[in-house]
């Protein structure tokens, strides 16, 4: 369909009618970079990819840029700018879907796999091969792929995304690791996660208790809207929390303390995003509001706290 080139779709409900403006392309730059511009249909059920190939996967006038390696394997995908779906003005089915199927690429046959969106149809992607991936079903629906989309959607979009996406191998199309970048309100956001599923993960997590019950430095309170982790020396003597490492287990993301030394009986407080305390972690936001276990390990790697 013409909004799998990069036209721009307009529906008219009243008059059920379809109009088609396509904008001109400059591809000079993609061109040059190595990559051969190709058009593909936004609907295309075909799972076949071609190797070193740019493709237009934003629906309507977007531009979202997908890049394919050698062996034909999406690795890439970049946008300037997500601007979210619009059911009031772009011809979205009853499922908020634009198209009835997705891209049949080799993997998603598999019971434990979707066809899982690079770019979701809510933030305007199509369901070709090259903005498709075999993804974890619960990873997709109910996991930080699924959280992340939420994220930019309450935001009303965001700008630089890029999502490189890594193989265990050159022949497989069933990635093992995704990495997001986008901005969202002026801070710079990072998801990085593995293709699995993230309940069974966490499940395995709480059977690791802290090897030793008299720890002297706990988690004692993670405020995840607020963006801060309270960690409290409980013993009579000073702790010295170099190579400590603080932990977001949903979002896979690691602090690691500097030179700090936590006095008997008093507290650290560890901020990211727009929190405050004594520590800052990063700008960027970091703590899933829908629940994100948060652990604590000492120098050696020891889990000394879990909250």
């Amino acid at each position: 369909m013409a909004e799998a080139t990069g036209a721009k779709v307009g529906w008219d409900g009243v008059t059920r009618t379809v109009s088609i403006d396509k904008p001109v392309i400059d591809n000079s730059g993609l061109e040059a970079s190595g990559y051969k511009l190709i058009e593909v249909d936004g609907g295309d059920l075909s799972g076949h990819r071609e190797p070193n190939v740019v493709v237009d996967i934003g629906f309507g006038d977007r531009q979202y840029w997908a890049y394919t390696n050698e062996y034909g394997q999406l690795v890439k995908v970049t946008a300037d700018k997500i601007v979210l779906q619009d059911d009031a003005t772009e011809p979205v089915l009853s499922t908020g879907r634009y198209y009835r199927d997705e891209a049949k690429v080799p993997g998603v046959e598999s019971a434990t796999l979707d066809e899982g969106h690079v770019i979701a149809d809510s933030l305007g992607g199509v369901s070709n091969a090259y903005n498709i991936t075999p993804q974890d079903s619960t990873l997709n629906r109910h996991g930080d792929q699924a959280y992340m989309e939420q994220v930019i959607r309450d935001a009303g979009g965001c700008t630089d995304f890029v999502a490189v996406i890594t193989y265990p191998n050159t022949t497989t199309q069933i990635p093992s690791h995704y990495s997001f970048t986008y901005k969202l309100k002026g801070n710079v956001i990072n998801d990085e996660f593995d293709n699995v599923n993230p309940d069974e993960i966490n499940a395995a997590l709480e059977d690791q208790q802290p090897t030793d019950n008299t720890n002297a430095v706990s988690i004692v309170s993670v405020g995840l809207s607020s963006e801060e982790v309270v960690i409290k020396n409980t013993s009579d003597q000073a702790v010295q929390l170099k190579a400590y490492k603080l932990v977001s287990v949903t979002g896979n993301q690691t602090y690691t303390f500097g030179d700090y030394l936590l006095e008997a009986g008093k507290t650290v407080t560890v901020y990211s995003g727009q929190g405050s305390g004594d520590l800052r972690w990063t700008g960027s936001y970091i703590w899933n509001n829908d629940g994100d276990p948060a652990e604590l390990y000492d120098g050696s790697g020891r889990l000394v706290s879990r909250y």
